[in-house]
């Protein structure tokens, strides 16, 4: 399917919610089964000449950049726009290595992801386990995963995003295709069901603490105590958030919040967003103008924490460890790092796994082998998506972008009943305030 297909085929509203694509229900697992694991992801060029035309259908996305022009016009624009921007995009990936880390690190995490799975999972349960690496904007598209499923004869589907957090714009657009490709009779139709988020899952949230301690020990042991995070996630239209639409920056305020209760709220944080090309109101407050106010403040010690990225990505090693450091040290700050992307990391591996099993109801108790694993292994029992709680978006309630009480799923408490949505949302402080503990002193004190 061309861009111009899918900009054609579009209609604002239509599969705009993962359980308008696919089921969120558990699917039922024979023994001698093959199951499919779609991990799908942005994607990026491959080389230098992959660029234009990566960018060229990443902007023909109608859920990714909602523009007041269509048809051949959009893909005039487009063009123009992928040509007028490859140039400077090019550099970026020349300073990184010459290609995006993308397509290399989502196939690593697939092949983990499946001996992961096969051993944990399908070897006990007599079920065979094929991940595939699915791109929406490169190689390999998501067309060439669903060929490839046919051939080695899947039997059923498990959609899972590389996107720890739900957006219209990422997971939303991924599965809109998906579900598009089968409606045009494009790839088979399989029994399917799908993972919408996994924002709040502890392994995920332990495996991005590690990176924090990791790239902590990059600092000197004397100003280590005195490093502020900031919690950068990739943006979205501020328009495509609150009540009734996307939970995009309720999902990524609930992870922070989940980081920091397990950091035991160890040191000052915020969380910030990047903007990106385009004339819309992305979600503020910005990284760059996050990373000045601090240091307006004094601070003189930042790590940035990539908190919706999974692999290494140019909007990491180039937007955050070249631009952003640049914008840090203008404004006077001394020490400047940025985590690693998580990749390949066990716990975030256990975490795709847990997400993947808890959607299929196989033929031996998936908890059983979990006590091998690393982390939270006994803490909580996996459960189906549809079935676990909300956390609220942060300790004191609403998500302090839009102001709506649900957050992500909750993982730790299985047994404790949904909350509905409530018509009672009301805009909390800005993240800058809650998340001082200076500022959390000054509540107590007001209290």
């Amino acid at each position: 399917m061309t861009p111009l297909d899918t900009l054609r085929a579009y209609e604002p509203g239509q599969w705009t919610r993962p359980e308008n694509c696919a089921s969120q229900t558990p699917l039922p697992i024979d023994e001698g089964d093959r199951v499919g694991v779609v991990l799908f992801n942005l994607g990026g060029p491959s080389t230098l000449d992959e660029v234009e035309p990566f960018l060229y259908r990443l902007l023909m996305d109608p859920r990714l950049f909602d523009l007041p022009v269509g048809g051949r016009m959009r893909r005039w624009l487009a063009k123009s726009v992928a040509y007028l921007r490859g140039g400077t995009l090019r550099e970026r990936y020349e300073l990184i290595g010459g290609a995006s880390p993308v397509p290399r690190r989502a196939q690593e995490q697939a092949t983990v992801l499946q001996s992961h799975l096969d051993a944990r999972y399908g070897d006990p349960a007599g079920v065979k386990f094929r991940v595939y690496s699915a791109m929406r904007y490169g190689r390999p598209f998501m067309e060439e995963a669903a060929a490839d499923m046919e051939a080695d004869g899947v039997d059923e589907v498990v959609l899972v995003p590389s996107y720890p957090q739900y957006s219209t714009g990422t997971t939303g657009s991924a599965l809109a295709y998906w579900k598009a490709l089968g409606a045009r009779g494009e790839r088979p139709s399989w029994p399917t069901t799908v993972v919408p988020e996994y924002a709040a899952n502890p392994k995920y949230v332990q495996a991005l603490s590690e990176r924090i301690d990791e790239a902590l020990q990059r600092f000197p042991r004397h100003v280590r105590e005195e490093v502020a995070l900031v919690f950068s996630a990739h943006g979205a239209v501020f328009g495509t958030q609150g009540p009734g639409k996307a939970p995009y920056c309720c999902h990524v305020h609930s992870t922070v919040e989940q980081v920091m209760q397990h950091r035991g709220r160890d040191r000052p944080f915020r969380t910030a967003f990047q903007s990106l090309i385009g004339p819309s109101h992305w979600l503020t407050p910005s990284t760059p103008d996050t990373i000045a106010a601090l240091a307006d403040q004094g601070q003189r010690a930042v790590l940035v924490v990539p908190v919706s990225f999974v692999t290494d990505h140019v909007n990491i090693r180039y937007d955050l460890d070249v631009d952003v450091r640049e914008t840090a040290e203008a404004h006077g700050v001394d020490y400047f790092e940025v985590t690693a992307g998580l990749n390949t990391h066990p716990l975030f591996i256990e975490a795709l796994g847990e997400a993947t099993l808890a959607q299929l109801d196989v033929p031996t108790d998936a908890n059983q082998p979990r006590h091998r694993g690393d982390g939270h292994t006994r803490a909580y029992p996996l459960r189906p998506f549809h079935q676990l709680p909300w956390h609220t978006v942060t300790r004191d309630g609403p998500c302090p972008t839009c102001g709506r009480q649900r957050g992500a799923r909750r993982w730790t408490r299985p047994d404790r009943p949904a909350q509905p949505e409530t018509s009672t949302d009301r805009p909390a402080s800005p993240p800058d305030e809650r998340s001082s503990p200076a500022a959390e002193s000054r509540s107590k004190e007001d209290s």
